[in-house]
């Protein structure tokens, strides 16, 4: 049995992984975190866990969920690294200040860290390096990301990591367009034009449960792994 904590708890994605978690019975809900001041505070959420600001309540887990800000994930992931606990880290919008904190950490505990959790998404990563290792280099490579208006930062994060493997295989990026509209889950889409061609990757989120489902399936799997830290790559056996 997996003991798990969640940060971020009453937020969307929160919510999703607390009810997926709750119908599985290899997982149990020991502590539910938000922000100090949040109108929820103290009141039973599930499974007789009340909502709390304590971070000290992280010592009661094997494994930390983190969808919260920054901030607050920085902060966690501090006192998770000093008790050893093993931690998934889904939180967007993170500085490269707030990712070396993360890297640091990994060399106390075991910490899986990725843009996007979604299995589907972390396949589309994986089909992204195997074209980018055999097209030429005579394509225009534009990405389009869309999301909900809720969403603060842009381009997304995936949207980030989807350039990244195209820079790294010594192609350009010609343009990154991001679009927030109404309740989007989340679409992302490559086009690489030629002059004889077009080639189209795309990925569309139909619910936050692919995001809180894959959280789990990483919670899982980091629970008896040593220190270090981990990609969604490593959890799905892509980088094999």
């Amino acid at each position: 049995m997996i003991k798990l904590a969640i940060s971020g708890a009453r937020g969307k994605m929160g919510k999703r992984i607390i009810a997926l978690a709750q119908e599985d019975n290899n997982i149990e809900i020991v502590s539910i975190l938000e922000y100090d001041g949040h109108p929820e505070i103290g009141e039973v959420i599930c499974d007789g866990v009340n909502l709390s600001s304590n971070e000290a309540d992280i010592k009661n887990c094997d494994v930390l969920i983190e969808f919260s800000s920054p901030s607050a994930t920085v902060s966690h992931l501090d006192v998770a690294a000093k008790l050893g606990k093993k931690v998934i880290v889904g939180t967007t919008g993170l500085s490269k200040d707030d990712t070396t904190k993360i890297i640091q950490a990994s060399k106390k505990t075991a910490i899986v860290f990725s843009p996007n959790m979604s299995v589907g998404v972390n396949i589309l990563f994986d089909l992204l390096k195997r074209v980018m290792n055999k097209i030429s280099n005579g394509y225009n490579i534009d990405i389009t990301e869309a999301h909900h208006v809720h969403k603060k930062d842009a381009p997304s994060g995936t949207a980030k990591e989807l350039a990244r493997i195209i820079e790294d295989s010594g192609k350009k990026v010609s343009n990154i367009e991001s679009i927030r509209e109404d309740e989007i889950v989340g679409d992302h889409k490559i086009v690489l034009s030629s002059d004889v061609d077009t080639l189209t990757l795309t990925h569309s989120a139909k619910t936050r449960d692919i995001f809180a489902g894959g959280a789990l399936v990483a919670a899982k799997w980091i629970v008896n792994k040593e220190n270090g830290l981990y990609g969604m790559d490593n959890v799905l056996e892509l980088d094999k």
